[in-house]
C-alpha cells in the first residue's frame, strides 16, 4: 500500500468509523454468534499473495461485525464505560504513525514531556494535592499506565520492596523470603478482582475486609484486622482502598482509613478507576476526602473521560519508591540527559516499552476543555438519576445501593432467583446489555450509563425492555411459586421465617421447607 492508496483507504476507514459510531444505536447491542463462528469464514492459512485492500474492507461487515458486542452503543449498560471520542481516536492514529517506544526521555522527548504536562493538567482538574504533581518541588508526578489492574500490581510490588528493605534493616537475621511470608495487604470485599490477583502475582497474602451497609470499608474494621494480624506475627504493609467499587460504585472511608495507614506506615493506594473521573466536577470531591493520606492514586480516563482504551493514569507522591524498586539500567538504555528534569518512565511501570498515549489525552482535553468534560460527567449522572426514578416508580423493583455516579443497582423484589431469571431474559432478548453483581449475598443488576451518545430516550427504551422482560419472567414464574413454606417449632420464640428459607438469626428451619 503506497501513500496514495493509504490516503484513499484511510478516508474510507474514517468514513466507516464515523458512520459506525453515529448509527450504532441501530445495531443489535449484543452479538449473536457462538464460539468458533469465525473459523469457517476464513481460510486455514494466510494468503500467499497480496490481496486488494478493498476485499479486506468488505470482510469487516461480513466477518468482524457479527462477532462484536457494541460497547459504545447507548444501550450497552454492562461494565463500566469504555471511553471514546473523535479527538481521542485521532490521537491514537498519530501515536500509531509516529510509533515511538517512549521508555526514556531520549527515545522521544515529546513523548515524555507531553505526558508530564497532561498528567499535571489532569491531576489539577481532579483537585489532587500539589505533591502528586510533577510541578511540585518534591518527587511526585503522574504516569500513564495501561490499566488500573497493572497499577495495583505495580504499587503492591513497590510497597513490598519498601517494607522488605525497612524490615530487614532491623531484622538482619531474616532473609527476604521469610519476611515476605509475613506480609499481609488489605482491601474490601467489594474491591475489583485485580486487587486479589495482584496479591497472587506479588506472592503476598491479601485479606478482604467486610464493608458496612453502604458497602464501604471503615476504619474500625481495618484497625481490628491489623491488630489481629500483628498479634499473629504478620506484617501489615499495604491497603488498596476503592473510590467507586465495581459492584455498586461504593466509596471507602478515606478519612478513617488514611490515618491508620499513616500510623502503621502502610502504603495506601486509592483505586478510583471509574469514579475518579467525576472529581473534575467540584460537587463530587467530598467523596475523596482523605486523599492526602494516599501514597498513590489512579483513575482510568479510558472508562469515563472520553479516551479510548487504553489509558490509565497513576499519581505518586514519591517516585523514587518506584525507581528504587524497578531500576534496571543496562548501558544500552542510558543517556546523557538522564535525571535532568524529566523522568525516564521505564522506571515507573512494569513493561519497558510504552506508546505515545498522552497524545489522545492532549487532543481530548484541548477539544472538550474542562467544562466539556464536566458536562459529559454530569449528563451521565443525571441520566442515572432518571433511570433510578423509573425503577422506584415500578413497585416490582428495588434499588440496592445509593445512586451517586452513572450506575444504578436494582433488582426484582423477592429472592435472588427471580432477578437471575430476569437477567437471563434480558440477555436472550438482546436489545440491551446488563451484567450482575452479588453484594452482601444480594443478586443485583447493574445499569451503567456508558456511551457518550446516550440520552433520555435511550434510558426510557432500556427500562421498557427491562419491564417487558420482567413481565415475561413473572408470568412464567409467579411470585407464589417461589414462596418458601416451613413448619416452625413454635417453642422457638427467638426465630422467624424469611422467604429464603432461613431464620432471621441465620439458622436453617428445623423442618425443611417445601
Amino acid at each position: 500500500m503506497n501513500s496514495e492508496q493509504f490516503c484513499e483507504n484511510g478516508r474510507k476507514m474514517v468514513d466507516y468509523i464515523s458512520t459506525y459510531l453515529e448509527k450504532i444505536r441501530d445495531r443489535h447491542v449484543v452479538h449473536n454468534v457462538t464460539p468458533g463462528y469465525m473459523r469457517p469464514l476464513l481460510p486455514t492459512e494466510a494468503p500467499q499473495d497480496p490481496e486488494d485492500f478493498a476485499e479486506v474492507f468488505k470482510d469487516i461487515d461480513k466477518i468482524i461485525m457479527p462477532g462484536v458486542t457494541h460497547w459504545h452503543s447507548p444501550r450497552f449498560h454492562g461494565y463500566f464505560a469504555a471511553g471514546n471520542s473523535y479527538p481521542s481516536i485521532l490521537g491514537d492514529m498519530l501515536s500509531d504513525a509516529i510509533g515511538c517506544i517512549g521508555f526514556s526521555w531520549a527515545t522521544s522527548p515529546a513523548c515524555t514531556e507531553l505526558e508530564v504536562i497532561t498528567t499535571d493538567w489532569l491531576g489539577k482538574m481532579l483537585g489532587l494535592p500539589e505533591e502528586f504533581l510533577h510541578r511540585s518541588p518534591g518527587r511526585g508526578g503522574g504516569v500513564i499506565q495501561s490499566t488500573a489492574s497493572e497499577t495495583v500490581l505495580l504499587c503492591l510490588l513497590a510497597a513490598r520492596t519498601r517494607t522488605l528493605d525497612k524490615y530487614q534493616q532491623t531484622h538482619k537475621h531474616m532473609d527476604e523470603m521469610e519476611v515476605m511470608a509475613k506480609l499481609v495487604g488489605y482491601t474490601s470485599d467489594q474491591s475489583n478482582s485485580s486487587v486479589g490477583r495482584s496479591g497472587l502475582l506479588g506472592a503476598v497474602r491479601m485479606r478482604k475486609l467486610d464493608t458496612d451497609d453502604k458497602f464501604s470499608l471503615r476504619g474500625e474494621t481495618l484497625r481490628k484486622a491489623i491488630e489481629e494480624d500483628k498479634a499473629s506475627g504478620l506484617i501489615p504493609f499495604f491497603l488498596c482502598a476503592s473510590l467507586g467499587t465495581t459492584g455498586t460504585c461504593a466509596f471507602d472511608n478515606l478519612e478513617e482509613l488514611g490515618p491508620i495507614c499513616k500510623q502503621e506506615d502502610m502504603w495506601l493506594h486509592i483505586d478510583a478507576a471509574y469514579a475518579g473521573s467525576a472529581f473534575v466536577c467540584p460537587e463530587f470531591r467530598h467523596l475523596m476526602k482523605g486523599v492526602e493520606y494516599a501514597d498513590t492514586f489512579s483513575i482510568n480516563p479510558h472508562k469515563w473521560m472520553l479516551i479510548n482504551f487504553d489509558l490509565s493514569v497513576m499519581w505518586i507522591k514519591d517516585s523514587s519508591l518506584l525507581v528504587d524498586a524497578f531500576n534496571v539500567d543496562p548501558v544500552y538504555l542510558r543517556h546523557e540527559n538522564a535525571g535532568k528534569g524529566a523522568p525516564d518512565y521505564r522506571h515507573w511501570q512494569i513493561p519497558l516499552g510504552r506508546r505515545f498515549r498522552s497524545l489522545k489525552l492532549w487532543f481530548m482535553l484541548r477539544s472538550y476543555g474542562v467544562t466539556g468534560v464536566q458536562a459529559y460527567i454530569r449528563k451521565h449522572v443525571s441520566l442515572a438519576k432518571e433511570f433510578e426514578q423509573m425503577v422506584l416508580n415500578d413497585s416490582r423493583f428495588e434499588v440496592v445501593a445509593d445512586v451517586i455516579m452513572g450506575l444504578v443497582c436494582f433488582r426484582l423484589k423477592g429472592n435472588n432467583t427471580t432477578t437471575e431469571r430476569l437477567l437471563e431474559e434480558i440477555l436472550q432478548d438482546g436489545r440491551i446489555y446488563l451484567i450482575p453483581a452479588i453484594v452482601h449475598n444480594i443478586y443485583t443488576l447493574r445499569l451503567a450509563i456508558c456511551a457518550e451518545r446516550t440520552n433520555s430516550d435511550d434510558i426510557a427504551f432500556s427500562f421498557s425492555v427491562i419491564q417487558s422482560c420482567s413481565d415475561r419472567v413473572l408470568k412464567r414464574f409467579p411470585p407464589t411459586d417461589d414462596l418458601r413454606k416451613a413448619v416452625i417449632d413454635v417453642s422457638d420464640s427467638q426465630c422467624s421465617i424469611e422467604t429464603n428459607g432461613k431464620y432471621s438469626n441465620g439458622d436453617s428451619p428445623k423442618i425443611p421447607y417445601h
